[in-house]
């Protein structure tokens, strides 16, 4: 699937901004493999497969077929991050998919924080940051979805 899709570009610099980088996020898919902690440049990236909510909400079924629903390969990259700390999740296997639920900012000392991402099963990731500093960024792959994502029935994290 490829296409006439925008690509994405948010940067989140406080607690509304990254309220919407949440919301473009929720139920993106990751692999423990594309999560990258750089604490000598105070960095914290992560490659994940976003589902396009946007056109989600314009997908209309044609002729009793399923609408096109889709992913796309994004990164989600935190600067001035001073420490991670991962609970609940299994670092050991690279390929383990996690479910990425949310992302929240609580800030502590302004403009200090912490943000933390929680992915469903329980895993969290949790950053402790000079001042929040965020950016999104769409990487131009876009690929077909299986489904949507639906958080009232089992086995919602799908591709």
């Amino acid at each position: 699937m490829n296409g006439n899709v925008d690509e994405l570009k948010l940067v989140a610099l406080d607690r509304d901004d990254i309220e919407v980088i949440s919301a473009h996020v929720q139920d993106a898919l990751v692999r423990v493999g594309d999560i990258l902690w750089q604490p000598h440049e105070h960095r914290f990236v992560m490659a994940l497969k976003r589902f396009d909510w946007i056109a989600a909400a314009d997908a209309k079924p044609d002729r009793g077929r399923k609408p096109d629903y889709r992913r796309c390969r994004t990164a989600l990259r935190f600067e001035r991050v001073l420490s991670c700390k991962c609970r609940g999740l299994d670092q050991s296997d690279k390929m383990t998919p996690l479910n990425l639920l949310a992302v929240e900012f609580a800030e502590r000392e302004a403009p200090a924080g912490i943000v933390t991402l929680t992915f469903s099963g329980g895993g969290v990731i949790r950053l402790e940051v000079e001042c929040l500093e965020a950016e999104l960024a769409d990487l131009g792959e876009v690929f077909a979805a299986n489904a949507c994502p639906n958080h009232f029935s089992a086995g919602s994290a799908t591709a």
